[in-house]
């Protein structure tokens, strides 16, 4: 029986130029006889490829999750964004039943969460597709709690984050 084995550098990377590769600029001995001895491929690990939006940059969890699932496993991320794009959104029986109870008994709706266009952690898209089916359902007393942290984005762009999401309000509401 021939063994296999499974080897996942975390962080060895591949660019497409080597001018700008510290992998290909380094010396690499033993990596570079394990090339010349056996087989070996490289793998796409970020954007949809790993389940991410196109063009988002992936992280080991992320690697390791489609590695041990042998497929592509779509993130929640583009779970959220697929809905929010298709409607699927306003089906969620969750969020429908949180609205007809505020609807009924003329409750006000507070939103909360992280502002941001990272995209690891949460996405500004989505706040706004809630704003916009809240204002399509003829609600009122609409409340934004945002919470900026800087963690995936600039330390310093949640001024800009919450100016976005009041401008795409006004556009909305025409208010």
């Amino acid at each position: 029986m021939k063994k296999t084995a499974l080897i996942v550098l975390d962080g060895w990377g591949r660019a497409d130029n080597p001018e700008v590769s510290a992998i290909d600029k380094a010396r690499t001995p033993f990596v570079d006889s394990l090339y010349k001895k056996y087989p070996q491929t490289w793998i796409k690990t970020s954007g949809l490829d790993v389940g991410l939006p196109d063009g988002q940059m992936g992280n080991s969890e992320v690697g390791h999750m489609n590695l041990g699932a042998g497929r592509v496993v779509y993130q929640d991320l583009v779970k959220i964004n697929l809905a929010a794009e298709n409607g699927d959104f306003a089906k969620d029986p969750t969020l429908q039943e949180a609205l007809a109870h505020a609807k009924s008994t003329g409750a006000n709706i507070h939103i909360a969460g992280l502002l941001s266009d990272g995209g690891v952690h949460a996405h500004i898209n989505h706040a706004k597709a809630l704003c916009s089916w809240l204002y399509a359902e003829a609600f009122e007393n609409v409340f934004v709690h945002a919470f900026t942290d800087g963690r995936d984005t600039d330390p310093q762009g949640g001024a800009d984050y919450l100016q976005d999401l009041i401008d795409h309000m006004d556009a909305t509401t025409g208010r």
